[in-house]
């Protein structure tokens, strides 16, 4: 394992996600020495990256999550810095952060998408309501794990649903609900794994459900037909390639009762803890953590 040399693997950090980074490195940092890596914490809370150079590291393994991790601002400085990372780049980064500004993406690039309002302080909330249906989901656009998340079920409601949101986020996301079940696509390389269907107990995928609870069921392979099933891939490719994606990632989407797949978000630098959905396609793959955790670091670059 001496040509990746001494690997960082950043975790931790500031966000509203570092428990949940915490323990996605952690699994990261013990499959990787469990194959011969010279692999360490690094936890950019605790110390500067110039510590990256100092302390003679080569590589990064971002096992970071949320913002100033996944959102394009650390990705920039390891640029800067000439040290070699895993996952999406400066840009696919930034945008895939950004709830808002994938959508604009994919609905200029023509692909499906759930129909959205961009909420304000001062925005008509019966009308939106009205326009969009109830249920509706409420959600901060740069925040990730569910955090911040409302299902709006009774008119109303939108409004306090807005508020909370607001607290993680100035940029606030009014969905439509798109109720034919859960789905998720990771990628690795240019390849789609196969999907993944989420059927959680809660009233939604909540950070609870995500991270923490056992009674959420994931079915892989999904059980959609074989032609739906290579839609889904194909598509879950295409929306992240239209992003710059590289690397890994994971895009979720949903259907609806007649079939059709709607884009939900994408996700650049995915969780890697036990109840982490890459892991569990890449072992349908045939792919072990420790083989996927390589697999990843091999594709760590710079530019």
């Amino acid at each position: 394992m001496k040509q990746y040399g001494k690997v960082a693997v950043m975790m931790g950090g500031t966000s509203a996600e570092r428990e949940v980074s915490l323990m996605s490195g952690g699994g990261v940092l013990k499959a990787l020495q469990s194959q011969g890596v010279d692999a360490h914490a690094f936890d950019p809370a605790e110390k500067p990256l110039s510590a990256l150079k100092d302390e003679g590291f080569e590589r990064v393994f971002i096992a970071l999550h949320g913002p100033f991790g996944e959102d394009g601002t650390l990705q920039g400085a390891l640029e800067t810095m000439g040290v070699p990372y895993t996952g999406c780049g400066v840009m696919a980064s930034a945008i895939g952060m950004d709830k808002w500004r994938t959508k604009l993406l994919w609905q200029g690039a023509g692909l499906p998408i759930p129909a959205f309002v961009l909420l304000a302080d001062d925005s008509d909330f019966a009308a939106v309501e009205a326009e969009l249906g109830l249920p509706l989901f409420v959600k901060p656009a740069t925040e990730g794990s569910s955090i911040g998340v409302t299902k709006v079920k009774h008119p109303g409601e939108l409004r306090a649903a807005y508020e909370e949101a607001r607290r993680y986020d100035k940029l606030v996301i009014a969905e439509a609900f798109v109720g034919g079940g859960e789905y998720t696509c990771a990628i690795i390389g240019d390849k789609a794994l196969p999907t993944i269907k989420i059927e959680p107990a809660t009233e939604f995928y909540d950070y609870q459900a995500k991270y923490f609870r056992d009674d959420t069921v994931y079915r892989c392979p999904s059980g959609l037909a074989p032609e739906v099933e290579q839609r889904a891939r194909e598509l879950a490719l295409t929306a992240f390639n239209v992003l710059g994606g590289r690397g890994w990632g994971r895009v979720d989407f949903l259907m609806d009762e007649a079939g059709g797949i709607y884009l939900l978000e994408v996700n650049t630098a995915p969780g890697m803890t036990s109840h982490s959905l890459v892991p569990m396609a890449a072992r349908v793959e045939g792919l072990s953590y420790e083989e996927l955790c390589l697999a990843i670091l091999d594709m760590a670059h710079v530019g």
